[in-house]
């Protein structure tokens, strides 16, 4: 664990609580490390979960599919932060997305019922580690409204330059990169591949944008 002190330092949950105080906080926790390969399933949709995961080092996703197998990408996971806290202290017997590494993965399991509920030591740390946790619940509802926002637009070209400037913005310059290849970024926005790739190939075309594979660059906004 202590190769993954840096990022433990920078996890959200964690604020507030000093370097010394990270290994008792985590044995008191319960807090189980483990090893995940690319493309390995770590939450299956429908299963029960009562534990949720921070991102160590790798990265992963948290997707949905349909009756029908059609893929939705709901978020990108990667160190430092977590995955699955809202299912897990919720209680929710039946989990509705799955949790895929999408690179090689070391994680941290936490079980929530050990954070909500004071230890027989009566550490100290619990109540702050509760104030955390309903912060990184409410800026991750606030990051799905997001998605909603971009989802929600009519066309594949208006989804696409919400998500990009958005992105942009995000980075404070026109120039910045992406999290998804082009097929996750097709499941990210709810699109047909081949429509999003041809109207990618327009916004270029209309000096819009440039882009090379990860890298895109926003020359004007429409």
């Amino acid at each position: 664990m202590n190769s993954n002190l840096e990022t433990l330092k920078s996890v959200a949950l964690f604020k507030g609580i000093g370097e010394s105080e990270l290994q008792p906080l985590l044995s008191c926790l319960s807090a189980k490390p483990t090893h995940y390969e690319k493309n390995q399933i770590v939450f299956m949709s429908g299963e029960d979960i009562s534990s949720f995961g921070i991102v160590l080092s790798g990265q992963v996703q948290v997707v949905q599919e349909d009756y029908y197998g059609n893929r939705s990408i709901l978020a990108n996971i990667g160190p430092g932060n977590l995955f699955g806290e809202s299912f897990a202290c919720a209680e929710i017997r039946t989990l509705p997305v799955s949790v895929i590494a999408t690179a090689k993965s070391d994680l941290l399991f936490i079980d929530c019922n050990r954070l909500t509920a004071p230890c027989t030591n009566a550490c100290a740390f619990h109540r702050r580690l509760i104030q955390n946790m309903l912060n990184i619940i409410a800026i991750k509802n606030i990051s799905l409204t997001q998605k909603i926002e971009f989802t929600s637009k009519r066309t594949t070209r208006e989804k696409l330059l919400a998500y990009i400037s958005a992105e942009a913005k995000k980075a404070g310059s026109n120039r910045f990169s992406i999290p998804f290849n082009r097929q996750e970024l097709a499941d990210y926005l709810s699109v047909e591949r081949s429509a999003m790739s041809a109207e990618l190939s327009k916004l270029r075309d209309d000096g819009v944008l440039n882009f090379h594979k990860y890298q895109f660059e926003l020359l004007i906004s429409e």
